[in-house]
């Protein structure tokens, strides 16, 4: 009784809301008193406003050729002394998933194709909670990309994933922020479908789809973006209220979740001034929108500065031969390896995968590696062989953040 009365007083609340989640995982065994306050959706909220560190990465493969899902993921977590790659993270879920989208916490998952009743399930691996969302009759197959950011939208969802692997021209998007939609009593969220249309003149759009958890319904945006031009890597980056999507042309394409309003952003250059096909993939990092790519001119990093005027600013440059010298034993003659992909169905030699708080998450050959920008130090997470034999083609990459957030009702 007198612990119970000392979690009472505000005193633990600032204390333990300092600390970052991993922590406060360990200390919900402490005690039912200190168990009770770590998972009240009021001290939550409270801890929601400390930045929390990447802790890993989500790997899910995909066939290039077939439709079918595969069932195995792997977990790559940082930090850690000797890396080792996690294939049980989604065990509490009731069935087999594939890894779509990740952010701040929340990871979004889908029942494995084939599937006579696929479902897409909404988790946080951290406290082995999750809901299930209702499929849309039309779409009985699909792909997700996760986005979440806790301090735009409140507890709404923002999760970009991509939906029916019939249809590659399908993406869908999650919104979530709690501090727009309040955590008291639930975690609200919504689904944002993109899907790319063609009209009798062949020309194309992206068209909107809404759903929300509140509702439990889809409705059609009456918004749509003209734009001839495919999204790439499935990956959508949700970010202060706005999902983003890298296309393989020179343009990002941008919804806003609130006023249901798209436009496209230019990149900071056409990759066509290169000799040489640039690899890409766009990210977040302190709260705004960032543009890798990897060319003969070395690695570069690029933050968006103005959305309406697509304005970017360089944050970030080094040349490949400097990378190759400040890590030897890691790097060997990338400079004439990276030059020589010159055609669309060449393997690239280092592929940028994705980008979060400073972290790239990179294939170089055969490795995965993490590449730090503040120290540009390089350390081998792993081999693609661990990750599985179709990690070549397209793998969906995603940052994961931990996260105390609850997905069930207060």
């Amino acid at each position: 009784m007198e612990e119970l009365g000392f979690l009472n007083t505000d005193i633990p609340i600032d204390v333990l809301s300092r600390l970052p989640t991993k922590i406060l995982l360990g200390l919900k065994c402490v005690s039912k008193g200190w168990n009770c306050l770590i998972s009240d959706r009021s001290f939550i909220k409270v801890q929601l406003k400390k930045t929390e560190p990447v802790v890993g990465f989500f790997f899910q493969e995909r066939f290039q050729w077939c439709n079918d899902d595969i069932k195995s993921y792997s977990y790559i977590p940082i930090g850690t002394e000797g890396t080792e790659v996690w294939h049980t993270i989604f065990d509490f879920l009731p069935e087999d998933v594939t890894v779509l989208a990740s952010s701040n916490g929340l990871v979004c998952c889908r029942s494995c194709m084939p599937s006579p009743d696929p479902v897409i399930y909404v988790c946080n691996p951290s406290n082995k909670d999750w809901v299930s969302l209702k499929w849309d009759a039309h779409d009985k197959r699909n792909d997700l990309a996760l986005a979440f950011d806790p301090f735009e939208d409140a507890i709404d969802i923002s999760t970009n994933f991509k939906v029916d692997a019939h249809n590659k021209r399908i993406s869908l998007a999650l919104a979530f922020d709690p501090f727009q939609d309040p955590i008291d009593i639930s975690t609200s969220f919504k689904v944002v479908r993109v899907r790319q249309m063609e009209t009798d003149r062949e020309d194309s759009y992206f068209s909107f789809e809404i759903y929300s958890s509140e509702t439990g319904e889809w409705r059609k945006s009456k918004e749509i973006c003209q734009y001839n031009r495919d999204l790439s890597k499935n990956n959508g980056i949700f970010i202060g209220g706005l999902l983003h999507w890298l296309t393989d042309g020179d343009q990002v394409l941008t919804f806003h979740v609130k006023n249901e309003l798209s436009w496209l952003l230019s990149e900071p250059f056409p990759t066509t001034e290169f000799k040489s096909i640039p690899e890409t993939c766009i990210g977040e990092s302190e709260g705004r929108l960032h543009y890798v790519m990897i060319s003969e001119d070395g690695l570069q990093v690029w933050v968006l500065e103005d959305y309406y005027e697509s304005k970017w600013a360089l944050k970030f440059s080094v040349t490949l031969e400097e990378m190759e010298e400040e890590n030897p034993q890691l790097l060997y003659n990338i400079c004439q390896r990276v030059g020589q992909r010159v055609a669309i169905d060449m393997t690239a030699w280092m592929d940028p995968l994705a980008f979060k708080d400073g972290l790239l998450f990179m294939r170089v050959s055969i490795k995965i590696y993490l590449y730090h920008i503040e120290t540009r130090k390089m350390e081998e997470l792993c081999t693609l062989s661990q990750l599985g034999t179709n990690s070549m083609f397209s793998p969906t990459v995603l940052p994961y953040t931990m996260s105390l957030v609850p997905l069930t009702r207060a």
